[in-house]
């Protein structure tokens, strides 16, 4: 049966080459000091830097920036940022960047005005803010977390070795973005397959939960076909532009709540693969890859209808002749073929994990309910191993 739900949200997307001549017409509606969030500094290098600052300067708007946001975003930029953003009086934030500028933009604005310490409250103690929020735009250059149609911000604690995603309400979702497939056609290529992996695993999360045959499974079946689809194009050209769209498209509704209503949802791989991060400072989609086939073929028994359905519906395994258990793990054997076509990290030993951290990674991975197995603390500690 399909659970009861409500689905509301309220960012509003500008997709295609023309996006971004619509920032004009929505910075009319925020106050004049704005600060301006960016990564790496590639923003400069491709030009988007100065049309965003000329089309700021034209509206008038005071404009702070806080620079440098780091791909796995830290407590310790979040509090730089908070002292910028209290010192600027802010009225809006924009993020410039992929998914983790959005992140962290999205995590600025409960802590600006936050009176209790944002790691404590927000990421420890998982409380909704109380405070004013300041509202954010996004202008998305990477395509991949979905942070632009969603409430989800992650920060990295180096000091507690944790890292630790707190899904905010719609309050705190972006109130418009901006999604010009052209702004991902600089990204290293190593880049753009962490990014695709993570759409996929963004989407298997929500698919594997649940015995229900419900229209959410079909819509994340369709995405899948045509993530794979687009993936294969891009893989082999980058700069195909209409693949890359396809990829833009998929990864904000991946993860823009919608495929998950009526659904439990699973997300330990994200939990397995953001505390290998915590020690690690690797690429988010690649620690998703290096821990997933271990992950799935352990509770695949557990789900084994899904995971049958999985592997005929997404990569037409022909099952006649053939037992359950064997057209699953084809499915799961056509997924790790395609991720070893995109050239995926397979192991966390490629990231830099070690066997001594084993145990200090599995203390850090917060054990979810809502898949098909709730682990245990010796059975993350039997998957990370598998995983190395």
């Amino acid at each position: 049966m399909l659970g009861n739900f409500s689905y509301h949200n309220p960012t509003k997307l500008y997709f295609g080459e023309d996006s971004l001549q619509y920032l004009r017409d929505e910075l009319k509606h925020y106050g004049t000091n704005i600060v301006l969030i960016y990564g790496g500094g590639s923003i400069k290098k491709n030009g988007l830097y100065d049309e965003i600052i000329t089309i700021l300067n034209d509206c008038g708007k005071n404009t702070a920036e806080i620079s440098g946001v780091m791909p796995n975003p830290t407590l310790e930029k979040l509090y730089e940022g908070i002292t910028i953003a209290r010192a600027h009086h802010a009225d809006f934030i924009l993020a410039v960047g992929g998914g983790s500028v959005c992140d962290y933009s999205k995590a600025l604005s409960v802590s600006v005005h936050c009176k209790d310490d944002p790691w404590e409250k927000y990421y420890i103690r998982f409380e909704e803010p109380d405070c004013q929020i300041i509202p954010v735009g996004c202008v998305l250059t990477m395509a991949g977390t979905g942070s632009e149609m969603n409430g989800g911000a992650v920060i990295t604690n180096h000091e507690a070795k944790l890292k630790i995603g707190h899904v905010f309400g719609e309050e705190v979702m972006p109130k418009f973005s901006v999604l010009n497939p052209k702004y991902t056609l600089s990204l290293p290529k190593y880049q753009m397959c962490a990014g695709i992996y993570d759409i996929m695993n963004h989407i298997c999360e929500q698919y594997f939960s649940g015995e229900d045959d419900n229209t959410s499974d079909y819509i994340s079946e369709g995405l899948m076909r045509s993530l794979i689809h687009a993936s294969r194009i891009a893989n082999e050209n980058p700069q195909d532009y209409e693949a890359r769209s396809n990829i833009m498209w998929t990864a904000t509704l991946a993860l823009n709540t919608l495929v998950s209503r009526g659904k439990s949802t699973d997300w330990m791989v994200h939990m397995l693969g953001q505390s290998v991060g915590a020690y690690t400072d690797a690429t988010h989609g690649m620690t998703l890859a290096a821990v997933s086939l271990p992950y799935y073929r352990y509770i695949m028994p557990y789900g084994l209808k899904k995971f049958v359905r999985f592997a005929k519906e997404v990569w037409h395994v022909c099952g006649k002749n053939k037992s359950d258990e064997q057209i699953a793990e084809e499915g799961l054997q056509a997924l790790e073929n395609w991720m070893k076509d995109l050239g995926l990290v397979m192991h966390i030993s490629e990231l830099g994990a070690t066997p001594d951290m084993i145990e200090g990674i599995a203390d850090g991975t917060i054990i979810l309910n809502g898949g098909y197995k709730t682990l245990s603390r010796d059975e993350v500690v039997q998957i990370l191993k598998e995983s190395l």
